[in-house]
């Protein structure tokens, strides 16, 4: 069964034709007339132009006799459509169609009408191998969710500070870092020299011998070192995160709000990369749409338009390792039209993310 992995969608103005490489395979799910109508009685259609699967693989071997004749022979690409959207008639479709990864599908509005066309990367569950598989060494990360029931402003959202940054990595197992309280047995704590002590005697010795929580401490045990008092070390971690300077919220243009919860070491992200990422997408709610936080990351090519305007700009300049929020305007994500049904319209989106690699 397909696994979504994020969300997809492109703006289609009549008149230009979108050319787009998915970088995974690609589900279509809707196509929506935009917020503003220029003709409405006009009806507009989604047009999909691809190659037929013979043309692009080539002939067999074993026909290598008609090799002559058909290379003057040419397959004429493909065109279908997708729907039509009439204003006030039909103003969205449902579609369910499934584009392969790396091939090339042009997109085009017939019309006189802007159309929204939405849709999701997929996992199929395929074998086949890429410069993007899923390395093994790579943890899973669990990303600390923003638990709201109550309408909040987005520049309010804080980022989790830098003692949960732990946050991404594997907890280790709270069992095995705990000291053991089982007393030692006698054999392991005794001196094979000295003398052996009767049950009187022992009993004897070990009221002399106490913990500072005033239990009595077997023969041969040391005495166990004084606990950090719990006040005194929720004192002195609230001192260390004081200290730390706050992160900063960067406004850039067309309202895109960023802040760098960590820096990375690794290599800076630039236009053209290909880049593979962590996330979590919230609303300004807390209600959560879309999250990517194990298996195979989530990758794309950055500033290419192969993810909504926000990510684009939001992603760029991220060091490999660094974690960052990112509110997204409506403006750089769906718009009025939104995302139905998980997107409503005219939403302000918030991301954390974080940059694992760049291929």
């Amino acid at each position: 069964m397909p696994v979504a992995l994020a969300v997809w969608s492109i703006k289609l103005v009549p008149g230009e034709v979108e050319s787009i490489i998915p970088p995974a395979d690609l589900k279509i799910t809707n196509i929506a007339l935009g917020d503003e109508i220029a003709d409405e009685k006009a009806r507009t259609s989604v047009r999909l132009v691809y190659q037929r699967p013979s043309a692009r693989d080539g002939e067999d071997d074993e026909e290598e006799e008609d090799e002559d004749e058909d290379e003057d022979t040419e397959m004429e690409p493909v065109q279908t459509f997708l729907g039509s959207l009439t204003p006030g008639k039909i103003e969205q479709a449902i579609v369910d169609v499934i584009l392969e990864k790396d091939e090339e599908i042009l997109f085009e509005a017939v019309g006189k009408n802007v159309i929204f066309v939405t849709g999701n990367f997929i996992d199929q569950g395929g074998d086949d191998e890429s410069e993007y598989d899923y390395d093994p060494d790579e943890d899973d990360y669990d990303l600390q969710d923003i638990p709201s029931d109550v309408e909040i402003d987005a520049s309010e959202l804080e980022v989790p500070s830098d003692d949960d940054a732990d946050r991404f990595e594997e907890v280790e197992d709270e069992e095995s870092t705990k000291d053991s309280k089982k007393r030692p047995r006698e054999s392991d704590t005794m001196d094979t020299d000295e003398p052996k002590l009767s049950k009187s005697e022992k009993k004897k010795q070990n009221k002399k011998l106490k913990a500072e929580s005033g239990k009595a401490v077997a023969t041969g045990e040391e005495k166990p070192p004084a606990k950090e008092d719990k006040k005194e070390k929720k004192e002195k971690k609230k001192a260390e995160k004081a200290e730390k300077p706050a992160a900063k919220v960067i406004e850039k243009e067309g309202g895109l709000k960023i802040k760098d919860h960590k820096v990375g070491s690794g290599p800076q992200a630039k236009k053209g990369d290909k880049v593979s990422v962590r996330y979590i997408g919230k609303l300004t709610n807390g209600k959560e749409f879309d999250k990517n936080v194990s298996g195979k990351p989530f990758h794309f090519r950055l500033g290419k338009g192969e993810v909504i305007k926000g990510w684009d700009e939001g992603i760029l300049g991220m060091h490999v390792g660094g974690e960052r929020l990112i509110t997204v305007p409506p403006a750089m994500g769906y718009g009025k039209g939104g995302s139905p049904p998980v997107i409503p319209s005219n939403a302000t989106l918030i991301f954390e993310v974080k940059l694992i690699k760049i291929n």
